[in-house]
């Protein structure tokens, strides 16, 4: 009989990828409990991408250009693919490269999120304070962020996938730093919004905020807020249990590596902001018409356009 935690002797590979040595979150895959969650969320993601993609056509035939809904489905497909590679591991535990692609897939996917919800913050700081939200060093701040973000998954990818093709403690001790290192940095970027939009509230701003999109200002604050704080959580619950001492498969998997926190702060976190945005219209709420650039344009541009596609009924 093998060891807890370790395949039979028939599935260890004989050279590399190899398997995992210490557990992971979501410990080994179990057919009768994985293959019916991922099938579930397979479908929501699926729902998600499709009302995603019909809003955004819809919007493109109306001239409102608002590419974050296509943002937002370039997300589900990539959660889609998550499921769809997790089911494959899952069905054929001896193929470790497919455990490799998932484990990437859950780590790229959710950056697309990051990076909506940070743009989002912007618009808010500039409607509340023009000068500031709009000054120069604020846009190559952000913009340094967002290559950062690129260049910090390209890290994390090639550490990922080196580790499963040494064995050398060396190597995997840097792999392990890099990896950290890439936890620990998005999982600020995802909390960043957070102190943008409390902070440009806290601060003295004029009474009334420079209008976009539809809707009360305060819904936006408190659909963002709220779209942040679900996505940071499942960033800052992966960075915490990554700082932890990893655990050796021979010993007995530590709690916060089960299946209910795999998919709690993975996929059920993610899964309610794509409903939420979808549900509360954030391609109505968060649109800014084409050709805004400095303090007023907002509403500028926005009056130009004459509000062709915003109903007059969002709160």
């Amino acid at each position: 009989m093998a060891a807890p935690g370790h395949a039979p002797q028939s599935m260890i590979p004989q050279g590399p990828p190899w398997p995992p040595q210490v557990w992971g979150i979501g410990g080994i895959p179990k057919k009768s409990v994985d293959l019916p969650i991922l099938s579930v969320f397979l479908a929501l993601f699926i729902i998600g991408a499709v009302v995603h993609m019909i809003i955004f056509q819809i919007n493109r035939k109306r001239d409102h250009k608002f590419l974050f809904s296509l943002a937002i489905f370039v997300f589900c497909m990539a959660r889609i693919a998550t499921c769809v590679l997790r089911i494959a591991a899952t069905s054929l535990p001896s193929n470790i490269k497919l455990g490799i692609a998932a484990q990437i897939f859950v780590a790229a996917g959710v950056l697309i999120l990051f990076i909506v919800n940070l743009i989002f913050a912007h618009r808010i700081l500039r409607a509340l304070h023009p000068a500031l939200g709009w000054h120069r060093l604020v846009t190559v701040f952000l913009r340094t962020i967002y290559v950062l973000i690129v260049f910090t998954l390209a890290i994390v990818i090639a550490a990922t996938v080196q580790s499963f093709y040494t064995l050398r403690p060396r190597t995997r001790t840097i792999d392990r730093d890099l990896q950290l290192y890439a936890s620990t940095f998005l999982t600020i970027i995802s909390f960043l919004p957070i102190p943008m939009v409390l902070i440009a509230l806290a601060v003295p701003h004029s009474k009334v905020p420079e209008k976009f999109g539809t809707g009360r200002f305060r819904t936006k604050v408190i659909i963002l807020l709220t779209g942040t704080t679900l996505i940071c959580l499942g960033a800052a619950f992966r960075c915490g249990t990554a700082w932890k001492k990893p655990v050796p498969r021979s010993r007995p998997m530590p709690g916060y590596f089960s299946k209910a926190c795999l998919y709690i702060f993975n996929f059920v976190v993610e899964i309610l902001v794509v409903y939420l945005y979808a549900i509360m219209r954030v391609d109505l709420r968060f649109y800014v018409p084409d050709g805004a650039k400095g303090p007023e344009s907002y509403e500028r541009n926005q009056t130009e356009e004459n509000g062709a596609v915003e109903p007059k009924n969002v709160v």
